[in-house]
Formats: C-alpha cells, sequence, structure tokens
C-alpha cells in the first residue's frame, strides 16, 4: 500500500513540473513569435507599396497606349495593394504588436 501511495505521489510531482515546462515552453514561443511579427508585418507593408508603384507604372502605359481596359487593371492593382496592407495592418493588431 505504501508503494503505491509513494508511486502515485511521485508520477503527480512528474506530471507538475512537466506542465510547468509546458507552460514556460509556451511563453518563451510566444515571446519568440512577437519578436518576428512587427519585421514580418512591415515587410509585407514594403512589398505592397512595391507592388502600388508597379502596377501604377503599368496602368500609366496602359492609359496611354489607348487600352479599353484599364479601369479593369485599376481596380486589379487597387485590389492587391489594398489586400497587401490590410494583412500588415491585421498581422499587427491579431499579436498585439
Amino acid at each position: 500500500m505504501k508503494k503505491q501511495l509513494l508511486t502515485t505521489l511521485l508520477a503527480l510531482t512528474y506530471a507538475q513540473s512537466l506542465f510547468a515546462q509546458g507552460a514556460l515552453g509556451i511563453d518563451a514561443a510566444s515571446s519568440e513569435i512577437s519578436t518576428y511579427v512587427d519585421p514580418v508585418a512591415n515587410f509585407i507593408l514594403i512589398v505592397g507599396a512595391v507592388v502600388g508603384l508597379i502596377g501604377g507604372v503599368r496602368v500609366f502605359i496602359k492609359w496611354n497606349s489607348g487600352d479599353q481596359d484599364v479601369q479593369k487593371s485599376i481596380m486589379g492593382w487597387f485590389g492587391s495593394c489594398l489586400f497587401l496592407v490590410t494583412v500588415g495592418i491585421v498581422i499587427k493588431a491579431f499579436f498585439g504588436v
């Protein structure tokens, strides 16, 4: 009887230490991810700006050549830039940075 009680007590102590290490691991992972969020979000915003500049030049070239689907091209490039900027802002808001 004493041996079973001692084994149960030892198992509970070991399980508690595992849970404590798991919590420390989760905290460490959370702080590690939060250090990467700001640079990634800024990178996405920079990519959105570059896509906007390229799109502006391509729309200007289409407009000067007299293409009929300039509005479609404007909406496509504007939508892609808007998407990238929104993703950059949402990532920052989601992670609380």
